[in-house]
C-alpha cells in the first residue's frame, strides 16, 4: 500500500460513502464489516461512472474511439497509437477522454455487436470478425475481450481482465477489437468506413 493511498481513496470515495450514512471524516464507532460493505458498494458506483461516461465526456470517448478506428482500418498504425496516447487516466474537466471511459464505452459496444444484442448488426459479424496477425500492443488482451464479447461479457469482466492485464494493454486491446469489428462491419454491409464508424460507434 502507497502511504496515505487509504486516505486519499476515502477522500475520493467520501460523498459516495456519506450517501451511505458514513462520514468519512469520523470512523470512529464504525463497525469494520459495515465500513467495508459500503466501501465495496461506493467503489462499485465509482467505476461505473469512470466506466460509463456521459455528455461531453462521451462525446469526447466516442470521437477518440472511431479516430482510432478509422486509423487502424486504414493501417496507419502510428497514428492509432499517438491519439491512444493521449488517453489520460483521469481529466478532472472532462476535456479529454480517459483510459476508464475508453474502455468501458469500447467494451459495452463490443458486448452488443458480438452477443447479437444491437439489432443493427449484420449478420455473421461475430464469426468474421479476427484479429490482425502478427504483434500488437495489447493484442494478449485483445484475444480475451473477443471471446468475452462474443458472450456479451466483455465489460461485466473488466474485474478478470485487469488481473490478467495492465489498464493500457486493456485500452489497446478493446480499441483495436472495436476498430477490426468496425472494419468487418464495413466489409460485410459494402459500407465505406467513413460512412459507418461515426454510425455505429456512438
Amino acid at each position: 500500500m502507497v502511504p496515505g493511498m487509504a486516505q486519499e481513496m476515502l477522500r475520493e470515495l467520501g460523498p459516495l460513502l456519506a450517501e451511505e450514512g458514513i462520514d468519512v471524516d469520523d470512523l470512529d464507532g464504525i463497525d469494520l464489516d459495515t465500513l467495508q460493505q459500503a466501501m465495496g458498494r461506493a467503489v462499485e458506483r465509482r467505476n461505473l461512472e469512470l466506466f460509463s461516461p456521459v455528455g461531453p465526456a462521451r462525446d469526447i470517448t466516442v470521437t477518440t474511439l472511431r479516430l482510432v478506428a478509422r486509423a487502424v482500418i486504414d493501417g496507419d498504425t502510428a497514428l492509432a497509437a499517438g491519439i491512444l496516447d493521449q488517453v489520460q487516466p483521469e481529466s478532472p474537466d472532462g476535456s479529454v477522454a480517459t483510459v476508464a471511459g475508453c474502455i468501458g464505452v469500447a467494451l459495452g459496444l463490443l458486448d452488443a455487436w458480438m452477443s447479437g444484442a444491437a439489432g443493427d448488426v449484420p449478420a455473421g459479424l461475430a464469426q468474421g470478425t479476427r484479429l490482425p496477425a502478427g504483434h500488437w500492443n495489447g493484442g494478449r488482451a485483445a484475444t480475451d475481450i473477443l471471446a468475452l464479447a462474443g458472450k456479451g461479457r466483455a465489460l461485466r469482466s473488466l474485474d478478470r481482465l485487469h488481473a490478467r492485464h495492465g489498464g493500457m494493454e486493456i485500452l489497446t486491446g478493446s480499441a483495436l477489437v472495436l476498430a477490426v469489428a468496425a472494419g468487418t462491419w464495413a466489409q460485410l454491409t459494402g459500407t465505406p468506413p467513413a460512412e459507418l464508424i461515426p454510425a455505429v460507434i456512438r
